[in-house]
């Protein structure tokens, strides 16, 4: 039984040639939230490169963008930065978690 298990899962992997070349983005921090580091960005439009420099400066290891009125899970997350945008697309807010 656990043979077949094991075949079965092989199956789900993409083949190596679908496979990404590299690794993705790395963090070079130990991935902590650091909001203050990217006050900035309040009043800034949540752009490309808005968000990829808030994420590279913040050191957090993951971004969530939050639209008006969308749902989020109150789960706390070190390793998380929260940008608040307004209906227009600008950022109003930042936190960590």
């Amino acid at each position: 039984m656990g043979v077949v298990l094991v075949f079965g899962l092989a199956a789900c992997a993409p083949p190596k040639s679908m496979q990404p070349e590299s690794p993705g983005p790395q963090v070079r921090s130990d991935g902590a939230c650091h909001a203050d580091r990217v006050a900035w960005a309040v009043g800034q439009p949540s752009d490309q490169q808005v968000m990829a420099r808030v994420w590279k400066e913040s050191g957090a290891g993951l971004i969530r963008p939050i639209a008006p009125g969308q749902a989020v899970t109150r789960d706390f997350k070190p390793d998380r930065i929260n940008v608040y945008v307004d209906g227009g697309n600008v950022i109003t807010k930042l936190d960590c978690g």
